[in-house]
């Protein structure tokens, strides 16, 4: 049985999905500063962040099911490098928001103004532009990245506590589920359930951290730079140094897989 099947591919195409909106959804503090109209920005912000987080609840099972067609042979070692072909994926997802981010910026800036128009309608704003002309003008957005959007960028606007916690929190973000869905191959069978629906805490954790110590600083930078209390260059590292620290994170969730997972085992076995 090879280690790309069928499931492992459509987990995959959802997973870059998620991960690219997710990375996205940064630009669109960007785009709110641009058009003065940061409390809009921040709705569709918070929007993107919600469908993109119930879109996860909903991989959960998908993902369980991949055990459940492992082969009895190596079991451990099989399930262990299609989680981790999964992790690579979100990398991969994250990356390619990365590229995707300037053409976004100016999407977000239409929609932004849209939906301030439609007086705060996503559903007004999403048929006006799912039509053959609308896409058309979604696709004139579309802007190569260049050396020159990160100008006026140094290690001094760069907000180096938040790059960390982002680190940590992206990391564990993306192996809360997977990592307690290990855990109950890991543990006796009466134990697996807690194992599972620890998952649950890892993520509560990480959204925790990530609304106590990065959303609020958002927010108040934005509105500081909408004051003109604050440069434009601020906002543009903040969000460069969110998406950057998310894709370190993808890459040391590669080191902390096994160990949250033996963590997460220890924890089920203890309760």
């Amino acid at each position: 049985m090879g280690l790309i099947t069928g499931k492992v591919v459509i987990i995959s195409l959802f997973l870059l999905i998620i991960t690219m909106v997710e990375t996205l959804a940064y630009s669109t503090r960007i785009s709110g500063a641009r058009v003065k109209l940061i409390a809009t920005a921040l709705s569709l912000f918070s929007t993107l962040v919600i469908v993109s987080r119930f879109s996860t609840m909903i991989q959960q099972p998908l993902t369980a099911k991949l055990i459940a067609k492992a082969p009895d042979v190596n079991k451990l070692s099989f399930i262990e490098d299609q989680y981790r072909i999964l992790i690579g994926v979100t990398s991969l997802g994250v990356l390619l928001g990365i590229l995707l981010f300037p053409t976004f910026i100016t999407i977000f800036s239409r929609a932004i103004i849209q939906l301030s128009n439609e007086r705060g309608s996503l559903i007004s704003v999403f048929f006006k532009y799912m039509n053959i002309k609308g896409i058309k003008k979604i696709m004139l957005c579309f802007r190569v990245p260049k050396w020159t959007f990160i100008r006026g960028i140094t290690l001094k606007t760069i907000p180096k506590r938040l790059f960390i916690i982002n680190i940590i929190v992206s990391a564990v973000y993306t192996i809360g589920i997977l990592s307690s869905l290990y855990a109950t191959m890991l543990v006796p069978e009466d134990s697996a359930p807690t194992a599972l629906m620890s998952s649950g805490i890892i993520n509560g954790v990480a959204t925790i951290l990530l609304t106590m110590f990065i959303d609020p600083k958002a927010s108040v930078l934005a509105d500081r730079v909408m004051k003109n209390q604050c440069d434009y260059v601020f906002l543009k590292s903040y969000s460069l140094t969110m998406i950057g620290s998310k894709f370190l994170g993808t890459i040391v969730a590669q080191l902390l897989f096994i160990p949250a997972a033996y963590y997460v085992a220890w924890f089920a076995e203890m309760l």
